[in-house]
């Protein structure tokens, strides 16, 4: 993927107003101070693991 997708919202403090930085899928949030990054896991539903019998 040639494109950051971009978050609506910072996840801590709900501000709209996010700077990119440099490494991919990391942003800024210049209300909070806070950075964070996104990382994209998959499609559809999650791989459960098999329990082991014991």
């Amino acid at each position: 993927m040639s494109e950051r997708a971009a978050p609506f919202y910072c996840p801590y403090c709900g501000e709209e107003k996010l700077e990119p930085l440099e490494e991919e899928g990391t942003w800024f949030c210049p209300d909070c101070v806070r950075s964070f990054k996104l990382k994209f896991l998959g499609v559809g539903a999650p791989h459960t693991r098999k329990e082991i019998p014991r």
